[in-house]
């Protein structure tokens, strides 16, 4: 069901946590060298959960509370990223050794919870219109 509004937040969800994140470095080190969330496993493995879970919530269409359910889920995991993300950085000040600059990697998280909060807004809409159409049969 591309024609559903949600399935367009979710697919934008889904390049904000699935591609974007190989384009734009977390931190830039003093060398000049980036630091991309490859390099730590965990950030690729709550990457990867959350770029699955917005391929699998696309997948359900025709469930909605289950899209809503992995919706929040996916929500909670991005929370959790940038929760490391933001305790990662304060640990490591600004011009230590080893970092140098914070990069815009480190924002996609917030992208990615604006885009799951608009979708599962408008799956809670559409839940709405067919439990109205519902109670008039």
């Amino acid at each position: 069901m591309i024609q559903r509004i949600q399935t367009i937040y979710l697919i934008l969800a889904f390049v904000v946590t699935g591609i974007l994140p190989f384009l734009f470095p977390l931190w830039t080190m003093n060398g000049g060298k980036d630091y991309f969330f490859m390099l730590n496993q965990i950030y690729v493995i709550l990457l990867g959960l959350s770029t699955s879970l917005s391929v699998l919530t696309i997948v359900s269409y025709k469930k909605r509370q289950n899209q809503f359910v992995m919706g929040r889920l996916n929500m909670i995991l991005n929370l959790i990223l940038l929760g490391l993300f933001v305790y990662r950085s304060l640990n490591i000040s600004g011009e230590t050794v080893l970092v140098s600059e914070k990069g815009i990697g480190m924002f996609l998280p917030i992208v990615a919870i604006v885009l799951l909060v608009l979708a599962n807004k408008a799956i809670k809409k559409d839940e709405d219109l067919v439990k109205s159409v519902d109670r008039l049969r």
